[in-house]
């Protein structure tokens, strides 16, 4: 298992920018997956974008594509999202997520929710 912790979230102006964190306290030998998911109000919650935690492999939803950039940093165990151009329809909050091989395909992780391991407690991003 692992734990995960977000922030970053908050306040912003239509086309401004935020950088999303998250801190996992390990991975384990099958974390092979870590993903930004997001629940806008009175909707489901989607898949924002993914990485492969092996090769730093990406996978983003079309909507946030050019504008949303995911990363890691496997030394301190954090995943980054950051956000620019934000616009009202990005308002939601946003969870971290930690998956295994079961989320794979084809060299990336996919962006449903499938079999999700261990999610964080969300961060709140407004924009308006």
């Amino acid at each position: 298992h692992v734990q995960l912790v977000e922030s970053g979230g908050g306040l912003v102006q239509p086309g401004g920018s935020l950088r999303l964190s998250c801190a996992a306290s390990a991975y384990t030998d099958s974390t092979y997956c870590m993903g930004w998911f997001r629940q806008a109000p009175g909707k489901e919650r989607e898949g924002v974008a993914t990485i492969y935690t092996g090769d730093d492999s990406t996978y983003y939803i079309d909507s946030v594509k050019g504008r949303f950039t995911i990363s890691q940093d496997n030394a301190k165990n954090m995943i980054y999202l950051q956000m620019n151009n934000l616009n009202p329809e990005d308002t939601a909050v946003y969870y971290c997520a930690a998956g295994g091989p079961s989320e794979l395909l084809m060299g990336f992780c996919t962006l449903a929710q499938g079999e999700y391991n261990d999610w964080g407690q969300g961060t709140q991003v407004t924009v308006s």
